[in-house]
């Protein structure tokens, strides 16, 4: 019985330290966060954190479509000047940037001012990539809450001056509540590579230029 009272007092631990890990992201990253499009302060550009375009069996995924209009909504009340979309292409068959380069073109983004972040494997590579590769240091990140609370808290503990715009969510929902799951070990997983692990994003690679409306 030793070791399973051992073993159920590991379990509690984990569990205290994954929820005080998630309050603490959320206390972060809330204090820069904007819902409002009229008290969103300008800047020069957003970086649109990618994620898949269709779930199972070729479903629409509401996440990404609330993503694509919350940036363009920036663009269209001129609130930024260009985007980079991070997202994940990690293999022929899978491209994330890509999809989303080209439904912010539809929704009336102009291609030119859209710079693509095809290594934006994970978060912490999307926003360190921003200001090691495309130069953004004072920006605005776009996602749901859920996210944006991370990143932003990456941002900050990186020495960024980030805000986050919020895309509506889809809540009440089973994927919402997947998602939060999901959350919970992302957030202690960015904690550890931030202050425990020291990671570092997949790929750097050389500084890439990002073009702004006048």
């Amino acid at each position: 019985m030793k070791w399973f009272k051992r073993f159920l007092l590991l379990v509690i631990i984990g569990v205290m330290v994954t929820v005080a890990i998630d309050r603490y992201v959320a206390y972060v990253g809330s204090r820069y966060i904007y819902d409002d499009l009229h008290t969103l302060p300008h800047k020069r550009a957003a970086l649109l954190l990618g994620t898949t375009k269709y779930v199972a069996r070729g479903r629409k995924n509401y996440f990404y479509l609330y993503r694509i209009r919350a940036a363009a909504a920036l663009w269209k009340a001129h609130k930024i000047d260009a985007i980079v979309v991070s997202g994940d292409n990690g293999t022929r068959y899978y491209d994330e940037t890509t999809a989303m380069y080209r439904d912010l073109i539809r929704a009336g983004v102009p291609a030119r001012y859209i710079t693509r972040d095809y290594a934006g494997f994970r978060t912490l590579d999307s926003v360190v990539r921003a200001q090691a590769i495309f130069g953004l240091k004072d920006y605005i990140i776009v996602s749901q809450r859920f996210h944006l609370e991370r990143a932003l808290f990456i941002a900050h503990a990186k020495g960024q001056q980030a805000i986050g715009f919020l895309a509506k969510d889809i809540p009440g929902t089973a994927a919402a509540y997947r998602m939060k799951i999901r959350e919970l070990l992302a957030r202690t997983k960015a904690f550890l590579d931030l202050y425990v692990l020291g990671t570092e994003p997949k790929f750097y690679g050389k500084k890439e230029r990002v073009r702004y409306r006048r």
